[in-house]
Formats: structure tokens, sequence, C-alpha cells
């Protein structure tokens, strides 16, 4: 369902649609707020976000950002400002696209009903074919023991790209795009495994695995698969040139086989995931409390939170993968407040997709941003703008807008109890 008054601002470069949730089961109702509010907050911070602005489409800046109020009896509602959306303006979405596969393996165990089959049972990934890899341990888990429950885990924490290809395996190339395109994220096109070579052909065959209960009997198999998925062609190049095996093309990189997944779409997942019971049926995900709390859990845990994985703190500091508010730095989180998100980088392209919960000043909000930080125009020569213009334009932007949202007022406060967790 997609309710909503769109305004067009400063020739198309600010998009705003505003919904506020009015009771506890899909019912929406329009406001008209401030329409320039976003474009506005990010003006009176010149010196952050000049230079961003004067050239939003050389770094295909999009932004979207969410107020939520809650009533008396502490349901939100949600007022969403957009600057710089077009689903069209492609980027690559990196990890990002972890996040709902992750809430598709959730789902996918309900769906099979299967007595001993769980988030813990072991999970065996086996090979049919070229490319594939097979797994019978995972070291990282506190009993060597490979699940799906753990790779979740590590793809919250971390953004492991191998617990993401497991995934991406057991659940099939079709299934994932088919039920996210029910869901109504029609534009979503989740392809390919990560940080790894393959061909078209050998993305859409997925890897035999296998379920065993502790005594070592099967108790769920899933054949090798081969995916028959049609999805929309397209013509995707950007930038002036690539390197291919250390050598320079002088050609536009191609894009048309890799990811999509808009930012809309992002920010809609990372809501779906904080408040189903705030969207339509049809969009929700079909998961369990239990379920919820898990990924609300490791979305917001820091990696030095965690035991199983365990993570050094060179590599892996507290604010790793929290883009929004923290950027690059490698200080100690904000111990009241907590993010609960998915970022990626790849290609030039920095993306996060979060919920703030400032459970010191009982405030929270959702955010979501994309830069492309390849001033050269040339791919994979990991010559990228990340620390001198991505990430500081993520911290900056998230404090910028913690900042406006301390000085909100609201009637009524949220009670943010449900979100606080006791991390290992």
């Amino acid at each position: 369902m997609k309710k909503g008054i769109f305004y067009k601002v400063l020739a198309g470069m600010f998009i705003l649609i505003s919904s506020c949730s009015s009771s506890r089961i899909n019912r929406v109702t329009v406001k008209n707020p401030d329409k320039n509010k976003l474009y506005g907050i990010l003006q009176q911070n010149p010196q952050f976000f000049d230079s961003i602005l004067q050239k939003k489409d050389e770094y295909k800046v999009q932004i979207i950002y969410t107020q939520i109020d809650r009533n008396k009896e502490g349901i939100p509602g949600f007022t969403d400002y957009y600057f710089n959306v077009n689903k069209d303006n492609y980027y690559y979405p990196a990890s990002t696209v972890k996040l709902p596969v992750a809430a598709l393996a959730l789902q996918k165990l309900n769906e099979l009903k299967i007595a001993g089959l769980d988030t813990h049972t072991t999970m065996i990934t086996e090979t049919n074919g070229d490319g594939q890899t097979a797994v019978d341990n995972d070291p990282t888990s506190a009993d060597g023991r490979p699940t799906i429950a753990h790779y979740i885990k590590k793809i919250l924490l971390v953004s492991d790209n191998d617990a993401f290809n497991r995934l991406y395996e057991f659940l099939g190339q079709e299934y994932i795009n088919n039920n996210l395109h029910k869901m109504e994220y029609e534009d979503v096109q989740i392809i390919h495994r990560l940080n790894i070579s393959l061909t078209e052909g050998q993305n859409r065959h997925t890897n035999p695995v296998k379920f065993f209960d502790s005594i070592g009997r099967v108790v769920y198999q899933k054949p090798a698969d081969t995916s028959r998925l049609e999805y929309p062609q397209r013509i995707t190049k950007l930038g002036n040139g690539y390197m291919h095996d250390s050598v320079l093309v002088n050609e536009p990189f191609d894009f048309s086989k890799k990811n999509r997944f808009s930012l809309a779409d992002l920010h809609g997942i990372v809501r779906a995931i904080l408040f189903p019971e705030t969207i339509s049926s049809k969009k929700r995900f079909n998961l369990t409390k239990e379920d919820y709390d898990f990924l609300h859990r490791y979305m917001s845990m820091m990696p030095q939170e965690s035991k199983y994985p365990a993570y050094d703190s060179v590599n892996y500091w507290d604010t790793y993968v929290k883009f929004l508010l923290y950027g690059s730095e490698k200080w100690k989180a904000d111990p009241g407040i907590r993010i609960f998100n998915k970022v990626g980088d790849a290609y030039g392209f920095l993306i996060d997709g979060a919920y703030v919960a400032d459970f010191t000043n009982n405030i929270e909000f959702m955010l979501s941003a994309v830069i492309y930080c390849n001033s050269d125009g040339i791919f994979n020569d990991d010559k990228y703008d990340y620390d001198s213009i991505g990430l500081p334009f993520m911290k900056n932007l998230g404090r910028v807008i913690h900042e406006h949202e301390l000085k909100r007022e609201r009637k009524y406060k949220p009670d943010l109890s449900a979100l606080r967790f006791v991390y290992p």
C-alpha cells in the first residue's frame, strides 16, 4: 500500500512523502509537513554539506529521514522526508542485500515447519557444480557447528560475506527475489553471491544443503537447484574505466548483472523489521517475536560484545559497520545510543540504512543514505574516497539529524524498553 503526497522541489532534487500511522494495524493518515525540512537541515550546516549539495548528482547522494512520533498509547507514526531519491539512479548495494536475505532465512524455516529444524540445527553445505565450495564446520561458533543463527550473527555483526553466500545458497535465487517481489519490493534484484567471481549461470546454480540433528540424522535437505528466475534486463554502465588483471580498461564498468536494491526498499525493510505492525501484512516477513528479537539484538550489537563469534578490537572496533553518527571513527560508542542497521561499501558506494534509538534522551528516528565516492571514475583500482568524503558525510549526517531530533518537541515520549538488550 502506498499513500502520500509528492512534491517536486528544486527541479526534482527533493521529494517528500509523509505518512503517519493512526492505528495499531495498517491504517495510514496523510499529513502535510514542512516540505523543505530535510533540505533546510542540510543547508543550515554548510560546513558539512555545502559541497555535497552542489554536486549531489556527481556524488549520487540519496537520503531518507523518518521522524517517529508516538501517540498516548505508544503507537508510532512516521513522517518520511526524501532528498534526491530516485530508484532509477543506480548504486551498487554491496552488503545491504544481506539484511533481507537474513530475514528470509528465518522466514523459510517458519514455512518449512519441520520438527528438529530451527536456527540452531547443524547446516552442512555441499557442492554440485563449478565454483561452489563446501562447509562442514565453523570454528567461530561455540561448538564448531555451522548454523543459520550463527551465519546471521556474522552478517549483522561484521557483514561477513561467506555467511551471506551460505544463506543465498540455502534459499536459492528464486525464493529470495520472488518473495521480495511479492512483498512489493518490486525493484530488488539479488542475483549473485558476494566477494567471489562467478558467472551468471554459476550464481543461478546453488549448492545442496543438509541439516542434521544432534545424533547425526538428516532432518531436512535442500537439493542443488538452478534458478529460472526472469528479471528485467537493464543497461547500467558507470564511470570512466576499470581495472582488469592489473590493466586499465578505458570504458564504463558494466553493473547490468549486479545486485540492485533501492534506498527506498532498504529503508522500508529496516522499518519492516523494526516496526512490522505499522505496515501492511503483505510487506511483512513471516517471522515470530523470537525472530524479530534475534534480528534486533544482532543489528544493534557491537563486535566487542560478541563472544561467539569473537572479534579482535584492532580490526573490529565498537563502531565498526556503524557509518551514520560514527563514520570511520574508532572510538567507543555512545553507551546510551543503539543503531539498528545494515551498511554496505563497494565500488566506491557507501550505504547505511538505520533505526537509531537514543535511550539516554528518549528519542528515536530512522535514517538511510547512499553516497558515491569515486572521484577518478575508475573501478577496481582500490582508490576510493571513503575516508575523505563518504565516511565524514555519513558521520556528519547522522549527528546533524540526531541533534535536530534532540531539539524536536514530542507530545509523547517513546517507551524504548522493548529494544533494550543485555549483550554478552
